[in-house]
C-alpha cells in the first residue's frame, strides 16, 4: 500500500510540472516516462509511410494485436532501406569501449541520445530506470536522465551529450562553427527542446483514450512491480490528461493536432529540398528531431501525423540510415 501511496503522490506532483527540459526531474517523471510511449517492437520500421506491405518494428517485444493495422502505416520497403542504410553507413575511428546509457524509455532526450549512438553504430548497454525509487542512479549525484556512462565517465544533458560525443568520435565532417550550416544545425537543435517537445504532451494525452494508450508503455516497458503498473497505468494516465491540458494553455496551444502538423511541415520547410538538414548526412539536429519523434510512432497522434503531413520521406530516410536498437549489446 506504501507503495501504491508513493506512486499516486507521484502522479499528482507530475500533474503540476510543466517544464520540458534537457532531462528528467523527479516531479516530472511520469511526465517523462510516458510522454512518448511506444508498445511496439522489432528492427528497422520505416515510420510516416502511407501504404506499404512489409511490417517490421524496432523494440524487442511483440506488437500487441490492437495496433497491427497501425503498423501499416509505418512501414516500407526493406529493400530501400537496406540500399539507404549502405549508402550512408557511417565509418568511426575513435569509438568508446563501454557505453551505458541510464534511461526512461519513453523519454524524448534519452531518445535523442540513442538516436545518436545507434546512427553511428556505437554499442550500448541499457539500464531502466524506475522513476519511483530511481534505485538504478542512487550512486549519481545527478538525478535526471539520460545519464551516459562512457568509459567511466559520466555524461548529463542530452544536447551535451550530443555535443560532447559528436567532438571525440571522427567519423563525420566537422563544420566551421562560424558557418552558415553550424548555424542552422544549432537554430534547429534549439527548437526541437524549446518547441517541438513542448507540443508532444497536449497531443498525446489529447483524450482519455490516448491517455490510457500512452500509459500502455507503463505496463509493458516501465520498471514497475505488477501492482505498480496497474496503478500507474490508469492513475498515470487520468493525471496525465488533465496536466496535457494545463500544458496547452501553458504553451498557448489552440489547437494541438494543428500545432503538431504545423511543426512536422516547418520541419520540412527547413530541408530545403535536401534528403536531410546536414545534406548528403544527417547533421545532429537531424538525429535530435528523429530521437524525440521515434517513441510516438505507434500512437494516435503518431499516425495522425503521419497522414497529415509531409515529413514521411525525411522520416523513412531517417529510420533507414539510424536503424534500431538491434546495436544494443547487454
Amino acid at each position: 500500500m506504501r507503495r501504491i501511496s508513493r506512486l499516486a503522490t507521484v502522479c499528482r506532483a507530475g500533474a503540476v510540472t510543466a517544464n520540458a527540459t534537457t532531462g528528467n526531474t523527479m516531479p516530472s517523471c511520469l511526465v517523462r516516462t510516458s510522454l512518448y510511449s511506444s508498445s511496439i517492437s522489432g528492427r528497422h520500421h520505416n515510420w510516416f509511410t502511407n501504404a506499404c506491405p512489409a511490417i517490421t518494428s524496432t523494440n524487442l517485444v511483440d506488437p500487441p494485436a490492437r495496433f497491427v493495422a497501425g503498423n501499416m502505416l509505418f512501414s516500407s520497403s526493406a529493400a530501400s532501406s537496406a540500399s539507404v542504410s549502405d549508402e550512408f553507413e557511417p565509418k568511426s575511428k575513435a569509438y568508446p569501449k563501454d557505453v551505458v546509457l541510464y534511461q526512461y524509455e519513453a523519454c524524448p532526450f534519452c531518445n535523442k541520445v540513442k538516436a545518436f549512438l545507434d546512427y553511428y553504430d556505437i554499442p550500448y548497454k541499457v539500464v531502466e530506470v524506475n522513476p519511483i525509487s530511481k534505485k538504478e542512479i542512487k550512486w549519481s549525484d545527478y538525478k535526471k536522465v539520460p545519464i551516459l556512462m562512457v568509459d567511466g565517465e559520466q555524461m548529463v544533458n542530452s544536447s551535451e551529450i550530443l555535443d560532447e560525443l559528436s567532438q571525440r568520435i571522427d567519423s563525420r565532417d566537422k563544420v566551421d562553427e562560424s558557418s552558415d550550416e553550424a548555424g542552422e544545425e544549432k537554430q534547429w537543435r534549439g527548437w526541437v527542446d524549446n518547441h517541438l517537445v513542448h507540443l508532444l504532451s497536449p497531443n498525446i494525452y489529447r483524450s482519455p483514450s490516448e491517455a490510457l494508450e500512452s500509459f500502455d508503455y507503463i505496463a509493458s516497458h516501465g520498471n514497475f512491480s505488477f501492482t505498480e503498473r496497474i496503478v500507474a497505468k490508469y492513475a498515470g494516465a487520468a493525471a496525465m490528461y488533465f496536466v496535457s491540458k494545463k500544458l496547452k494553455k501553458r504553451h498557448n496551444i489552440t489547437d494541438e493536432r494543428a500545432a503538431l502538423y504545423d511543426a512536422a511541415e516547418t520541419w520540412v520547410d527547413a530541408l530545403k529540398g535536401r534528403d536531410f538538414l546536414g545534406g548528403s548526412k544527417p547533421n545532429l539536429a537531424d538525429l535530435s528531431v528523429f530521437g524525440v519523434l521515434r517513441p510516438i510512432r505507434y500512437l494516435t497522434s503518431g499516425k495522425d501525423m503521419a497522414e497529415h503531413t509531409q515529413i514521411g520521406d525525411w522520416y523513412s530516410r531517417m529510420e533507414g540510415i539510424v536503424g534500431g536498437p538491434s546495436r544494443v549489446q547487454g
